[in-house]
C-alpha cells in the first residue's frame, strides 16, 4: 500500500472528496429489514448482492470513495449469530470484496473523467459491536490496550482484502481513536481516516473537546484525515473551524440527513422548519459553508441517499 496520503492524493485531482452517504437507508429502500444486532452487516450473508446494488449506486451518482458493510462486522459478532469464526472472516473480506465490484462496474482503468473511487472499509467503535447505543456515549469497559485487541482482528482483515483505506467511523472517544493509531503504528504503509460523533459543535460524544483529539491524532502515522460523522447538520461548521485549529490533515465530514431520530418509537422525522436559522438543511445547501470552513470531504450519513450524493457531485461539477 502506498505510503502517500490516499485523500491528499485524490484532492490533487478534485476540489473536494465526495463520499458516499448511508447504505442502510438505500438497503432498507430496497426492502431489506436491518432490525438485527447485525444492523447491515447480517445481508453480507443473506443479501450480498444488495450491498454491491447500493454501493453501484453510490459510485453511479458521482462518488469518490464506497464505505463497506464492515461497520458492525465482527468475527465475535458474527460467532454470536451461529457462525463459524472462517465464516466470519470470509464475510467481513467480502465486505470490501462487493465494494470493489461495484466500482469496477463504474470506473475502468484509463478513465479520466474521474479518479479512481477509493474502497474504505468501514471500521466501527467498539460500541457498534455491543449494539447497546454506547457509539454514541463512549464510557467503554475496554482501556485503551483492551480497544486494541478487539480492534486489531478485523482490522488485519481488511486491509489483507485489499481495501485502498480503513474508514474507522462513529468513535465516541479519543481513547479509542488512540487505540487505532496504536494499530496503524504497528502495520506501516496502512492508511485510516478516524471520524468521530459529536454532540455539540465543540466535543465528541463523549464530551472530549474535538480540538482535543484533531491535536492527538494531527501527527499520528497513518492518519491520513480526521472529521465527524453521524452528527447533526448545526454543528459541523464549528466543528470542522475547531479540527483546523490543531492539524492540517484534511477534514471529512458527512452529517445525517437533518432529520430527527426518536429513540422511543425508533422512527425518523423531518426537522421542524425554522426559516431565521442559518443553519443548512442538506448537504449541498452546508456545502460552501462547510468547504470555506476547511473540510476537504463531504458525504452523508443517516438517512441521506444516492440522490443526496448525485446532488452533491453536480453541485460540485457547476462549481
Amino acid at each position: 500500500m502506498s505510503e502517500s496520503n490516499l485523500i491528499k492524493t485524490l484532492l490533487a485531482d478534485v476540489p473536494f472528496m465526495v463520499i458516499d452517504g448511508a447504505l442502510a437507508t438505500e438497503l432498507e429502500t430496497l426492502g431489506c429489514d436491518l432490525n438485527d444486532a447485525l444492523w447491515s452487516a447480517r445481508l453480507l450473508a443473506q443479501a450480498p448482492e444488495k450491498i454491491r446494488q447500493v454501493h453501484q449506486a453510490y459510485f453511479e451518482a458521482g462518488a469518490d470513495c464506497a464505505i463497506t458493510a464492515s461497520y458492525q462486522a465482527t468475527v465475535p459478532g458474527f460467532m454470536q449469530a451461529g457462525l463459524s469464526a472462517q465464516e466470519a472472516k470470509a464475510l467481513i473480506q467480502l465486505s470490501v470484496t462487493l465494494a470493489q465490484q461495484a466500482r469496477d462496474a463504474v470506473w475502468q482503468p484509463g478513465q479520466t473523467d474521474r479518479p479512481k473511487p477509493l474502497v474504505a472499509a468501514s471500521v466501527g467503535p467498539y460500541g457498534a459491536y455491543l449494539a447497546d447505543g454506547s457509539e454514541y456515549r463512549g464510557g467503554y469497559d475496554l482501556d485503551r490496550a483492551g480497544l486494541v485487541t478487539f480492534h486489531r482482528e478485523r482490522f488485519e482483515l481488511l486491509l489483507a482484502a485489499g481495501a485502498d483505506i480503513l474508514a474507522v467511523e462513529t468513535l465516541p472517544s479519543l481513547e479509542e481513536a488512540l487505540a487505532i493509531a496504536d494499530l496503524l503504528a504497528e502495520h506501516p504503509g496502512a492508511q485510516a481516516w478516524i471520524t468521530f460523533s459529536a454532540k455539540d459543535g465543540e466535543h465528541i460524544s463523549d464530551g472530549t473537546p474535538i480540538e482535543a483529539c484533531a491535536a492527538a491524532l494531527a501527527h499520528c502515522p497513518g492518519v491520513a484525515a480526521i472529521g465527524i460523522n453521524c452528527t447533526a447538520l448545526a454543528h459541523i461548521e464549528s466543528l470542522i473551524r475547531a479540527i483546523k485549529r490543531q492539524c492540517d490533515l484534511p477534514v471529512l465530514v458527512y452529517p445525517n440527513s437533518g432529520e430527527q431520530y426518536d429513540p422511543v418509537t425508533k422512527t425518523w422525522h423531518p426537522a421542524a422548519c425554522d426559516h431565521t436559522s442559518a443553519d443548512p438543511s442538506g448537504l449541498v445547501q452546508g456545502a460552501e459553508q462547510w468547504l470555506a470552513a476547511g473540510a476537504s470531504g463531504i458525504g452523508g450519513c443517516c438517512r441521506t441517499t444516492p440522490a443526496d450524493i448525485q446532488a452533491l457531485a453536480l453541485w460540485r461539477q457547476s462549481r
